[in-house]
């Protein structure tokens, strides 16, 4: 029993390593699923790459989301799931809010499916299962509704 969680901390010390390269992460899209006056309800699809050769688990994402310069969403998400190495998972994260002084703003661009809303992505990626890293990001890009592969940028 020994043998083997000194074999499963062993994988985990990549993490902490020179070597351990900091995953992407950037958002897909923005799904409006239902838009009232004083609530609203999206879906934040969300993509994380991995550039290194073995799979690292994620344990959640705190995030904070502007469209187009207006604050859309914020909190955090506590779903797991595995990175494979060198690829990616995609997954999605349900929101309220409340924007009704930019809603009809918000709503319009996002019913434009061929012009880009910008966007702004900052947060945490929760990563590790006994010993934990917090991988920061901040992320510019564009999102375009037509489209589900955004255009970033630098």
């Amino acid at each position: 029993m020994i043998l083997a969680l000194c074999t499963a901390l062993g994988g985990c010390s990549s993490w902490f390593s020179d070597d351990f390269e900091d995953p992407q992460v950037r958002l897909l899209k923005v799904d409006v699923v239902k838009a009232k006056l004083l609530e609203q309800q999206f879906i934040l699809r969300f993509r994380i790459d991995n550039p290194n050769g073995q799979d690292f688990p994620v344990r959640g994402l705190d995030y904070a989301v502007q469209l187009n310069g207006v604050p859309l969403a914020s909190g955090a998400s506590s779903d797991w799931f595995d990175v494979p190495a060198r690829g990616h998972q995609e997954f999605s994260v349900p929101v309220r809010t409340n924007l009704w002084r930019h809603l009809k703003d918000i709503v319009e661009a996002l019913d434009n499916p061929e012009q880009p809303i910008r966007y702004s992505l900052r947060g945490e990626v929760k990563t590790g299962l006994l010993f934990g890293r917090s991988v920061h990001l901040t992320r510019n890009g564009e999102i375009i509704p037509g489209n589900y592969i955004p255009e970033d940028s630098p």
